[in-house]
């Protein structure tokens, strides 16, 4: 058995940037956990099952290609489809072909889904407003302009 030799050199500190995108990425992670945990314990949804049926509820027609939601959601397209699956079977979410082309599929939230979604955002909200509560009106419009950038959001992909 070898022991490890201990070093003199000092760990680098990182940069700016990596120190954002590491804290960035913990964020995401405790607020997801919560979030997850708010909705499976109340409505039997993920959160990402509840970012589904917020897009399709916001989208024209409350529809969406599956490109353009795997696309919202930072999936693939098969990724997406390995969601929808078990949404189409409790009934949340349809399938909808197009009738111009048969290659484009849509998915749509039906009523059953809009109605617990209703329920859902009552669950989420306080989440958010917690999480947010020491963030100021100015500094919550620059920080959501930021993240989008950083996901590449624009007013087309909302």
């Amino acid at each position: 058995m070898s022991e490890a030799i201990p070093t003199t050199a000092t760990p680098t500190a990182p940069s700016d940037s990596l120190e954002f995108c590491l804290r960035l990425n913990r964020a995401y992670a405790t607020l997801t956990r919560r979030l997850d945990n708010a909705l499976s314990n109340v409505h039997g949804l993920s959160f990402g099952d509840f970012m589904i049926l917020y897009y399709l509820d916001r989208a024209p027609a409350s529809r969406l290609r599956r490109i353009d939601l795997a696309e919202r959601l930072g999936l693939t397209a098969s990724g997406v489809t390995r969601s929808l699956l078990p949404l189409e079977k409790l009934g949340l979410v349809a399938r909808q072909p197009d009738p111009r082309d048969a290659r484009v599929g849509y998915a749509l939230i039906t009523e059953a889904g809009q109605q617990l979604l209703q329920y859902a955002l009552a669950s989420v909200e306080p989440i958010a407003q917690e999480a947010t509560r020491m963030v100021s009106a100015d500094e919550m419009g620059a920080l959501t302009a930021l993240l989008g950038q950083l996901a590449g959001i624009n007013l087309s992909n909302t």
